[in-house]
């Protein structure tokens, strides 16, 4: 019995082996053969929603929106996300939220809001940015202004704001190439308009920060940046191939904005750190659409983001491969040891 058990186990690990090397060389001598692929947009709709169905009890759900009542100002992008979802359970709302949106939603308070907003963006809400301050950041003068504002800085030895040097150089770019390119253009002017709302009103993460101020440090040619006077001149500042990653970056996040709507788009915006984030954030508010913020609400962020993506059946091939190979060997060694063992016992038994 021994015998065909052992038999069996060496089988087991030759045929684990071979399949781990199998996936190996696959995933090595294919480039485009990644062990993480993307989910596709139908597959990430059906996961996040039974991720929600198990989340979005009515007492998480009731307590997420009263954590949000209290702040100041109010968020009403993430409170009407919320309420959307419990509307679609059939579950009442705090009796605190109706008198909150009163309060919030007067023209009075709206028309004092906007003011503030347009003298100052760090007062603005997300409401009032978009309502205020996004229609004059979508514009090239704004762009235009900051170029030139770092030309004159540069000149005069004093620091230079260098990531709103380069989302100006971007939008300029973008705005340039809009007549020729259409929406790849537009979104990128979308994606500089989101991030520099978002850092005025300190929505930006600091970590998404420094990435994007490191890329502009090599992206711009520093020298050519006094001499600027308009459109053209800060176009011809880029070092595209230095400049890729944020423009990569900046791309994603105007998808975002395109796919779940421009203020929806500053409030996930501190969700992202990096380009990878930016890229999957991008991933699911196309997949997602509206409902991306009450997903990113009651999941957080890491679910949300990790829901994009799945392991490959190459790379399941691979992990089986290897723990049975693994499991195979530990039996046999295990086995092995065994025998050693009752061998080694028997001859102190013949001895005695």
């Amino acid at each position: 019995m021994k015998p065909l058990a052992r038999t069996l186990l060496l089988f087991f690990f030759i045929g684990s082996l071979a399949m781990t090397l199998r996936s190996g060389i696959q995933i090595a001598n294919n480039p485009t053969l990644s062990p993480i692929i993307d989910r596709s947009a139908a597959e990430l709709v059906a996961l996040t929603d039974r991720m929600m169905a198990r989340e979005a009890t009515p007492a998480r759900l009731d307590a997420l929106i009263t954590a949000r009542l209290v702040e100041t100002p109010r968020n009403w992008v993430a409170l009407q996300a919320l309420a959307g979802v419990a509307e679609e359970q059939g579950q009442p709302l705090p009796a605190a939220y109706a008198q909150a949106w009163e309060e919030d939603s007067g023209v009075m308070a709206m028309s004092g809001d906007c003011l503030a907003c347009i003298w100052d963006i760090r007062t603005c809400s997300l409401s009032t940015a978009l309502i205020c301050k996004a229609p004059i950041l979508l514009t090239p003068v704004e762009d235009l202004r900051g170029v030139v504002k770092a030309g004159a800085d540069y000149s005069m030895g004093q620091p230079v704001d260098q990531l709103d040097l380069g989302l100006s150089v971007l939008g300029l770019g973008a705005t340039a190439a809009l007549v020729a390119t259409g929406g790849t253009s537009a979104t990128v002017k979308a994606g500089t308009a989101t991030i520099r709302l978002a850092r005025g009103m300190g929505r930006l993460s600091p970590a998404l920060t420094t990435r994007m101020a490191a890329a502009v440090t090599d992206g711009i040619r520093w020298a050519d940046l006094p001499k600027v006077r308009g459109t053209d001149d800060a176009v011809a500042l880029l070092r595209a191939d230095a400049l890729r990653p944020l423009a990569d970056t900046v791309t994603d996040l105007g998808r975002v904005a395109e796919a779940a709507g421009p203020v929806p788009a500053l409030h996930l915006l501190p969700l992202v750190d990096d380009a990878v984030d930016a890229r999957r954030l991008a991933r699911a508010s196309e997949a997602l659409g509206a409902r991306t913020v009450s997903r990113a609400e009651v999941l957080g962020k890491s679910r949300l983001l990790r829901a994009t993506i799945r392991i490959s059946d190459t790379a399941i091939g691979l992990i089986v491969g290897l723990v049975g190979a693994m499991m195979s060997f530990a039996m046999m060694l295990a086995g092995l040891v065994q025998t050693m063992m009752i061998r080694a016992l028997r001859r102190a038994a013949r001895v005695t």
